[in-house]
C-alpha cells in the first residue's frame, strides 16, 4: 500500500547529509522556494527516499537554485 501526504520540506523528516541541506534552507527562509521547485520539477510528486537523496547529494545544486551561496572556508 502506498500513502502518499502533502508537506512542506519544514515538515519532512531528512536523514544523513541531508539534514544540512534541510537546515540551511530553513535557516535563509527558503522554505516556499524549495518547496515550489519540488513541485515543479516532479508535478506528479516524489517519495520520501528520493527526496532526501536531492538534499543530500545535489545539494549544491539545491542551494544554488534558491540562490543560497555558502561562504568558502
Amino acid at each position: 500500500m502506498k500513502v502518499y501526504r502533502e508537506l512542506s520540506i519544514s515538515n519532512f523528516d531528512a536523514w544523513s547529509g541531508a539534514v544540512s541541506t534541510k537546515q540551511t534552507i530553513i535557516e535563509n527562509d527558503k522554505e516556499n522556494d524549495f518547496d515550489s521547485l519540488i513541485e515543479e520539477l516532479y508535478p506528479g510528486g516524489i517519495d520520501g527516499t528520493k527526496l532526501n537523496d536531492i538534499l543530500w547529494f545535489d545539494s549544491e545544486w539545491v542551494l544554488d537554485s534558491l540562490g543560497i551561496y555558502e561562504e568558502e572556508e
